[in-house]
């Protein structure tokens, strides 16, 4: 299409946009009425992004797509982007199952096993690029999310008090219903008052804080380590995105996992400090180093630091916001992972600035945000010891 670079990065990132945005209302909407409903919606919405998309390789492909078409494909882009905003309906849902107790396993393993689809198709897209084309591999996601849907939509179910209310129970009827049938967390009610609820609790917003670093800073060096290995240790774009996808992408989504069962055993305050301790080292090692097995090695120490520190954050948004966790799901997943939108223009600066070294100095964004995520999550500490000391008192 021959776009000037500003175009192209807002083209890369339109799917981001729209896939962190959305998270706000959709997932405060779940404690309306359930996670499916807008589970759907957003996956229909995604669906048509692909469909245009395809339908645009397929008809104009590759000599008919000009400049001209720009506004459509980033149209597409957007609607395109829905589907990720999922990821804060699926957190509520997952909430409104399982007891307090088990919140930090459950959770993890929502997100830790959701979020390696990026690594996985970072393994899978080169070859698919050569075996199936650029628009059979579109052609080919597309039908794989159709089926995903379709599967989402016949065996997914809400948590008893949403079956409840569907049956026609009254929420008093159905709240004490579903709490004989071992349910604990219960909506506040409204849509725009879970969000107000959320808004008003100033540790929705410290959530948010650590989000935009651990999962905005996924997001973003997701996009940003297969640039980072070509440009800076000229290594191949398919191996380059190899590296990005074991050495970091899927092992911070595993990782989550785990750090959901270490946040249940020690708290998730705690292994939140320690988690983002984990990315300040691998922040500094990837500044000073030009080896490449010492990058290697801090590549993997900021993903297992990012991974922890993301099943950790969401470990808290049941404990601090207990009265509206789909509001707060949504602030904190959507302005979180705006971070994915907003940090790679910043890596991009020091490249301006300085470079071939800037893709080593960019890191510096993350010592800054590791170090702030810090402070609040011993702040975040600081309160919940004093909450307890409060309690104990009276």
């Amino acid at each position: 299409m021959h776009m000037p670079g500003l175009l192209l990065g807002l083209l890369i990132a339109a799917p981001n946009l729209t896939g962190s945005l959305l998270r706000i209302p959709f997932g405060a909407w779940v404690d309306k009425v359930g996670g499916k409903k807008p589970f759907i919606i957003l996956l229909i919405l995604s669906l048509l992004g692909m469909a245009g998309l395809t339908t645009i390789l397929v008809l104009y492909y590759p000599q008919g797509i000009t400049l001209k078409m720009y506004p459509v494909i980033f149209f597409f882009g957007l609607l395109s982007g829905s589907g990720i905003a999922t990821f804060s309906v699926g957190v509520p849902q997952t909430s409104y199952w399982f007891p307090q107790k088990k919140q930090g396993m459950a959770l993890g393993a929502y997100g830790g096993l959701g979020n390696t689809a990026p690594g996985l198709f970072g393994i899978i897209l080169p070859f698919a690029l050569v075996g199936l084309g650029l628009t059979g591999s579109y052609a080919a996601w597309f039908i794989f999310l159709l089926i995903g849907t379709v599967i989402y939509a016949i065996f997914a179910h809400d948590a008893y008090y949403f079956q409840l209310l569907k049956q026609g129970k009254t929420p008093e009827e159905a709240k004490k219903t579903a709490q004989e049938l071992g349910q604990e967390l219960f909506p506040s009610g409204q849509v725009k008052e879970a969000l107000k609820i959320s808004a008003r609790n100033p540790r929705t917003w410290l959530l948010v804080i650590l989000y935009f670093t651990s999962f905005g800073g996924f997001l973003a060096l997701t996009g940003w380590f297969p640039t980072y290995w070509n440009q800076y240790f000229g290594i191949n774009v398919t191996e380059a995105g190899l590296l990005m996808a074991l050495g970091f992408s899927i092992l911070a989504s595993f990782i989550r996992v785990y750090g959901g069962h270490l946040s249940d055993k020690f708290g998730g305050e705690s292994t939140a400090i320690v988690s983002y301790l984990i990315v300040l080292i691998g922040a500094l090692i990837l500044i000073v180093t030009s080896q490449f097995w010492f990058a290697l090695l801090g590549e993997i120490i900021i993903g297992i630091g990012m991974g922890t520190a993301n099943a950790a954050v969401f470990k808290l948004v049941p404990k601090y916001v207990s009265n509206a966790p789909g509001g707060a799901s949504g602030w904190v997943g959507g302005l979180g992972a705006f971070g994915g939108f907003v940090v790679p223009p910043l890596l991009g600066i020091f490249t301006d600035l300085y470079g071939k070294k800037g893709y080593a100095l960019g890191f510096w964004v993350y010592v800054v945000l590791a170090v702030i995520a810090i402070l609040v999550s011993f702040l975040l500490k600081t309160w919940s010891k004093e909450n307890l000391a409060g309690t104990r008192r009276h």
